[in-house]
């Protein structure tokens, strides 16, 4: 894994933090998943097997693609401003695509199903909300 692929996808994950668009801990991301808000989970590396099993628990009933990620629970800490994160959700689609896609270029073959799969999840989204919105008729 190159340097530049390790430091884009922490470097996503602290911009998504920054804009509060991520859930950290136990905690957080079983409220997300429960709220249906969470698109895609990371558990660290060297995550506890009970905080791997939790969160498998806690999204079972959500859409949330849960994945294991090549760092350390101190590397995505200090990518999120912490000592140190286990797990955490990132609960926007766009978002969730692009950290999972920067993954895919870190760990080439491993990630390339779930880049798919919240790729169109995005633009499903993106399209729901393109209708909500009422279009302005020019006068």
């Amino acid at each position: 894994m190159g340097p530049e692929a390790k430091t884009g996808f922490l470097h996503l994950l602290g911009l998504a933090k920054r804009a509060g668009r991520t859930e950290l801990g136990e905690d957080g991301v079983s409220g997300a998943a429960a709220d249906g808000k969470a698109r895609v989970v990371f558990l660290a590396a060297d995550a506890a097997e009970n905080s791997i099993r939790r969160a498998r628990n806690a999204t079972a009933s959500s859409h949330a693609e849960v994945l294991s990620v090549p760092f350390t629970k101190e590397e995505l800490g200090a990518a999120c401003g912490r000592g140190s994160c286990a797990m955490l959700a990132i609960t926007e689609s766009g978002l969730a695509a692009s950290a999972v896609q920067k993954l895919a270029v870190c760990c080439p073959g491993i990630y390339d199903d779930s880049v798919q799969r919240l790729q169109e999840k995005d633009k499903r989204i993106r399209a729901r909300r393109a209708k909500k919105r009422p279009h302005k008729q020019s006068t």
